[in-house]
């Protein structure tokens, strides 16, 4: 087995982790599975994760940068605001049909965080790292395009969140493909109606 800077063994492993997840649920995955999915030895995983705290943690943020990865991509400044928030919304609507098992998986893991014992503040940490990810996704672009707010960063990365939390249950639960692009039309009006340019003040 070629040796490898632990960092990147973590990260294999928790990729591991989500495709393992993902097929079996979280409940049935175990850290053998897990280590076989990897291709490593079970030392190797217990050398990297101490616990399975550790590995469900890194499974929830690592899930999350794959979705805000994506989106920050796509919030390159625009013509206008409403063209620049409709292409992060996008953007990340496009990761939901693309991925449906990655983020049918955040569910099952909150769920899982919030029944087994020991693990509940791992559900409270995930929607932590959801609000951080908005903060950060907010405060760049306002940075970037000159915006004031109308809501304090922390409200409206919050409020974001819960929106495109539910959002997408809607979607993974209903399908309809064809009724989306009027609720991200809908929804970026909206978000774009909380901000405005300077120029506008």
């Amino acid at each position: 087995m070629a040796r490898m800077p632990s960092a990147e063994r973590r990260k294999q492993l928790t990729e591991a982790a989500i495709r393992a997840m993902a097929r079996d649920g979280v409940a049935r995955t175990t850290t053998r599975s897990i280590a076989a999915e990897a291709g490593v030895s079970l030392s190797v995983f217990h050398y990297c994760f101490d616990s399975k705290q550790a590995l469900v943690e890194s499974v929830i943020t690592t899930l999350t940068d794959h979705s805000v990865t994506v989106v920050k991509q796509a919030l390159r400044p625009r013509a206008t605001l409403v063209e620049t928030v409709r292409a992060g919304f996008q953007a990340y609507w496009d990761h939901v049909r693309a991925h449906p098992d990655e983020h049918m998986l955040t569910y099952e893991l909150t769920q899982y965080a919030l029944r087994e014992p020991g693990f509940e503040h791992l559900a409270r940490r995930q929607y932590e790292v959801y609000g951080d990810a908005y903060a950060e996704l907010i405060g760049g672009l306002r940075d970037h395009m000159d915006l004031q707010l109308r809501v304090p960063i922390p409200a409206l990365a919050r409020y974001l969140a819960a929106m495109t939390d539910g959002l997408t249950l809607n979607y993974l639960v209903l399908g309809d493909e064809s009724s989306w692009t009027d609720i991200l039309d809908t929804v970026t009006a909206h978000v774009a109606g909380l901000v405005q340019d300077d120029a506008e003040s």
